[in-house]
């Protein structure tokens, strides 16, 4: 087992990986910025060091400062949660070349699977379903490029190789504007994300979000751990998530998932990873894989009994997998609400002093959350301050629950989004179960 871990990252997730390492035994070290001095896990970890000033790109997306950490605090390993560096495959090289463990995937794992046209190439070669395009980056053919969205059907997407977070993308209904879509498009991902590569896929116009969570050891063995639904979202980030996905064709589902830990032995992954999909008329299309743990990872771990980030740990340790796929079992339904620092109507960011928390409690009720009340919300960070999950035996139980520990949450001091989970949760239309993509976004307009 590893002797010591750094978190590389900040808030409930820093939190959560360091509960897991105290119940492996293992040592940690916090990092944080001059901002981040009083964040709870900050408190708890074994060893501290203050990487740098509050911007991120000076702390927490400074990888000299980050290993520099490493080496003063005598770290076996680093663990970046999500976000940040935690899909930055130069990161994941400097770690092991400066003789760190990094909690994740290889490098050249994250660069396959972080380009997303080698991603959908590998994908279709380990028998992943994809959305039909363009196979590949687009040129700079103008007519290759207007036959291809021809044999595709219109309407079409153009998304940027190197996208991510709902970026890079643009939605085509009529050739006129294809030609300018791609142009813009590519002048947008160059300057965002440094790639101009982009590739053109049929734009789904009803889908839903349902992704599946993956533990591979790297020496052979991978399982799943079922699906999630993801699609009550806002401008691409997702905002409450449920597992198992409602409504799914109980054979796609099981061709999916069985495709998926294909694809993970086929590219020797190694750790925690999500295969995302759009699902429309009972049929899956991949996406992208995140290869990380997820904000969402939660609702996963409460219907399976699988703690997804001792696992991480174990992997990383050069343990095969603790489980087989025989040992996971689907228990009851699970839901995770997203707890924003920001107004529930204008969604603009509330930081500040909490000058009142209250968790709730009871059978079947989980807060992953670094507040406390004194604690004060920075202004430079993600404004994420803690998730909700709730556990039920069926669908409509877990629904119960949440909508009761909602109403018992207690944060004053700070706007949050904690009446827009109410009113969601509410809602006749999310109660039936397999909302579009686009569900939330219309019901806010209106």
């Amino acid at each position: 087992m590893l002797d010591k871990v750094l978190i590389a990252n900040r808030g409930e997730i820093a939190l959560r990986i360091l509960r897991a390492c105290k119940e492996l035994g293992i040592k940690t070290v916090a990092v944080h910025s001059k901002a981040d001095r009083e964040l709870m896990h900050v408190r708890l970890a074994d060893e501290v060091v203050c990487i740098g000033p509050a911007p991120s790109a000076q702390s927490y997306l400074h990888i000299p400062a980050l290993i520099s950490a490493a080496e003063v605090t005598d770290a076996s390993a680093i663990h970046p949660g999500y976000g940040f560096l935690s899909e930055n495959a130069d990161f994941a090289e400097q770690v092991e070349r400066s003789g760190f463990t990094f909690i994740g995937p290889r490098a050249d794992t994250i660069r396959l699977m972080g380009d997303k046209v080698s991603a959908i190439k590998a994908m279709k070669e380990a028998g992943v379903p994809t959305v039909p395009g363009s196979d590949g980056p687009l040129g700079d053919d103008s007519e290759a490029n207007l036959a291809t969205a021809r044999r595709i059907g219109y309407p079409i997407i153009i998304k940027a190789a190197s996208g991510g977070g709902g970026r890079g993308m643009r939605v085509v209904h009529t050739e006129g504007y294809l030609l300018s879509a791609i142009s813009i498009t590519r002048t947008e991902a160059s300057a965002a994300f440094g790639d101009g590569t982009v590739y053109m896929e049929k734009f789904l116009e009803k889908p839903r979000h349902v992704e599946v969570q993956m533990l591979a050891d790297g020496q052979g063995n991978a399982i799943h751990l079922f699906d999630r639904d993801c699609s009550l979202q806002r401008r691409h980030q997702k905002v409450l998530e449920e597992a198992p996905a409602p409504g799914i064709d109980p054979v796609a589902r099981e061709k999916v998932l069985t495709a998926c830990r294909d694809a993970c032995i086929d590219i020797n992954y190694r750790g925690a990873g999500t295969f995302e999909f759009l699902y429309e008329d009972g049929e899956f299309f991949f996406i992208e894989m995140n290869t990380r743990v997820q904000v969402e990872h939660p609702v996963t771990e409460m219907v399976t009994g699988v703690d997804i980030v001792k696992e991480q740990l174990r992997i990383a340790s050069g343990m095969p997998l603790s489980i087989t796929q025989d040992d996971v079992k689907l228990s009851g339904h699970a839901f995770e609400c997203r707890i924003n620092a920001e107004d529930a109507r204008t969604f603009m960011p509330s930081p500040g002093k909490v000058t009142l928390y209250h968790p709730p409690g009871g059978l079947g009720v989980r807060m992953d959350s670094h507040l406390y009340t004194g604690y004060t919300v920075p202004p430079h960070y993600d404004s994420l301050i803690g998730k909700l999950i709730t556990w039920g035996e069926d669908r409509e139980i877990a629904l119960t629950r949440m909508r009761n520990a909602l109403d018992e949450l207690l944060v004053e001091g700070i706007k949050t989004n904690i009446d827009l989970h109410k009113d969601l949760v509410r809602d006749s239309y999310f109660r039936q179960g397999g909302v579009t993509i686009h569900y939330l976004e219309k019901k806010l307009a209106s």
